[in-house]
């Protein structure tokens, strides 16, 4: 259930979410665990960083280490030994993405899609029915209905025939996801929420048709689909914009993938809910550390040959042990060697940064956008 209690003057919009297994202030950044861990961090890690959500994902945890033994574990939170709210991305990036960069890897249609397992070279199927199943033995919190996710090189036709897809793959999820419901007898205050996407590339005309179609199917949110930046890497703004706007004000709001610091300030003055993105952990892997500065925020590599002999502690306005008293010279010879544990303060430095970049956007006006060349990579 999410409940709206303000919208700032800013356009940031405050909220609570509530769910089976906690409650989350909007807005808010869910790490992606994508096969059941942070990599390289426990659970007891992610949480000192104030993380109180995170992402799993269907396509992976079904391919390895497999539904059923997940089941037999009792659901994906014992799995992982984890307590707080779950969402589970559909897998249908993952599997769009496989097929379009190598259509001997699946086939797309109506129906379902059918793909080759990476791992193994196994074939396996994906329909609406089957991922809301799969999603369900999870057992997660919050969960996304497949919808067919273009690349940036569709013409206006392959959009709308992706469009028309999604609007139908979310009608069939939405009556999976009812069945599941009263087949497992769940009572209503532990439902999981279900997202549909809305998918239309840079057509804004085909992203308010989506989002129309299925806001009359009716859903507890609505997710950003495809990728955010156009082929130059331009961030889409005015079509995130829009896009928000077609979502009724007492939905939720999933900007699926969209994880710099910057792109989150943006989209939360554009009233987008909630974030997911590997890029805390993922860039602390490769030394490059996230800090905020005045009302804006700095990176740094700590593989820069400057920090060599540089004492200073790593953060010392952190609240984790490690990173008020290594120095950052210390987690350079750590790096140096590959030694996980720099990986490690790294990653967690980041997980922390971003927590706080979101409670600074909850509660404070002054936070700025930081100036950055308009060009990059969406990184999911």
């Amino acid at each position: 259930m999410f409940k709206l209690k303000k919208i700032k003057n800013n356009g940031i919009r405050l909220g609570k979410v509530k769910t089976a297994h906690g409650s989350l202030d909007t807005p808010f950044f869910m790490p992606d665990a994508t096969r059941g861990f942070v990599k390289l961090l426990s659970n007891s890690e992610a949480k000192s960083t104030n993380t109180k959500a995170m992402v799993v994902n269907t396509f992976h945890l079904y391919l390895q280490p497999g539904i059923n033994l997940i089941k037999k574990a009792g659901g994906i939170h014992k799995f992982m030994n984890y307590s707080g709210p779950l969402l589970s991305d559909s897998g249908g990036f993952q599997v769009f993405s496989l097929i379009h960069r190598n259509s001997k890897m699946g086939k797309i249609t109506d129906e379902k899609v059918v793909f080759k397992s990476p791992l193994n070279g196994s074939w396996h199927d994906f329909s609406p029915e089957k991922s809301i199943q799969i999603q369900f033995d999870l057992g997660v919190d919050m969960m996304v209905c497949l919808d067919d996710c273009p690349p940036n090189e569709y013409d206006r036709k392959q959009l709308e025939e992706a469009v028309n897809r999604t609007i139908s793959w979310a009608k069939r999820c939405k009556c999976e996801y009812e069945k599941q419901i009263k087949k497992r007898k769940i009572v209503k205050g532990k439902r999981p929420l279900l997202f549909s996407v809305i998918q239309g590339g840079q057509e804004l005309d085909l992203r308010e048709k989506c989002a129309k179609e299925l806001v009359e199917i009716g859903f507890d949110g609505y997710g950003f689909g495809a990728r955010p930046v156009d082929e130059n890497g331009n961030f889409l703004t005015e079509v995130i914009d829009k896009t928000a706007s077609y979502i009724p004000k007492d939905k939720l709001r999933f900007a699926l993938g969209i994880g710099t610091p910057e792109d989150i300030l943006t989209c939360s003055k554009l009233g987008w809910d909630m974030f997911d993105c590997v890029i805390p952990s993922r860039e602390g892997r490769h030394g490059r550390l996230f800090y905020k500065t005045g009302k804006s925020y700095k990176t740094l590599n700590i593989n820069n040959s400057k920090f060599i002999s540089d004492f200073t502690v790593v953060n010392k306005g952190s609240k984790i042990d490690g990173l008020k008293k290594y120095s950052k010279s210390y987690l350079k010879h750590l790096f140096q060697l590959k030694e996980p544990l720099g990986q490690r303060l790294a990653s967690l430095n980041n997980l922390e940064f971003f927590q706080n970049w979101l409670e600074i956007i909850r509660v404070d006006k002054s936070v700025k956008e930081k100036k950055v060349n308009k060009k990059r990579k969406r990184i999911k």
